[in-house]
């Protein structure tokens, strides 16, 4: 069964940043094949990843519906011919793969391209022994049930009251909303200092999260994103990298499982 994390805060906090960091660990620490999910309409984790991507479900669902509409489709369902576009719409590389959820095409809400990423996330999550969900802004995915189970729910925060303020109401809203995970962390992004402040302390006793993490303002990080630079080319001895690594080894006990394999032959 495959350990899924998923990333959530409010927009501009970091977060794409943190999901591709967090795989790029998880992989360099032998913890792989990771399925990264962008799961944000406005997609930019693979960028972050340093890869292209240029299907999306927003996309695949659309051309199925053109080609079944046009009597195109060799004889297979419409459903089967969806889930084969959406196949062919993820990036594989040799240590993760990454499938996006996009705009869908024309007018339309948002709705359908959830319901056909879950139900894709359903049929793959479980060939890969690690999924890490980049959420957009908000809990709208996470309330929607993309993902069924979470083990761990990463809320970014930057140093702010304000900010922190709103990890607070979110967390609030996630127990509302009847969203489950079975650990929580809050980590705050881009600390000036290097000492939590008392209301990031105080968030994560009123919330109980299990993990509170700061990650300090990076200059080499912030290079890398102003010139559009992949994360997997930040050094092995940046500070966030190695603290992120301390995060993954000691506080989440994530172990490389002995052959692990890529799962390109299942699918």
């Amino acid at each position: 069964m495959s350990y899924v994390i998923a990333i959530s805060g409010k927009g501009g906090v970091g977060k794409s940043t943190i999901a591709g960091l967090l795989i790029s660990r998880l992989i360099a620490n032998q913890c792989r094949p990771v399925l990264a999910v962008d799961a944000d309409p406005n997609i930019c984790l693979d960028g972050v990843l340093g890869i292209f991507i240029n299907s999306t479900i927003g996309g695949v669902r659309e051309e199925a519906r053109e080609i079944a509409g046009k009597g195109m489709s060799g004889g297979i369902s419409k459903q089967q011919l969806l889930e084969m576009k959406i196949e062919e719409s993820i990036v594989e590389t040799d240590d993760f793969d990454l499938i996006a959820m996009g705009r869908p095409e024309g007018p339309g809400c948002y709705c359908y391209a959830n319901n056909v990423l879950k139900n894709a996330l359903t049929r793959l999550s479980d060939q890969y022994p690690y999924v890490v969900l980049d959420n957009e802004a908000g809990l709208e995915n996470l309330s929607r049930r993309i993902i069924q189970r979470v083990d761990l729910l990463v809320m970014v925060s930057d140093p702010s009251k304000r900010g922190l303020d709103t990890v607070r109401r979110l967390h609030s809203l996630s127990t509302d909303m009847g969203i489950q995970a079975r650990e929580l962390a809050i980590i705050v992004n881009r600390m000036r200092g290097e000492t939590l402040s008392e209301t990031a302390r105080n968030l994560q006793s009123s919330t109980n999260a299990d993990y509170l993490l700061g990650l300090p303002d990076n200059e080499e990080l912030a290079d890398a994103a102003e010139q559009g630079h992949a994360v997997t080319t930040i050094s092995e001895s940046n500070p966030v990298v190695r603290l992120l690594d301390r995060f993954i080894r000691e506080d989440l006990k994530l172990i490389a499982e002995e052959d692990q394999s890529k799962p390109s032959e299942s699918r």
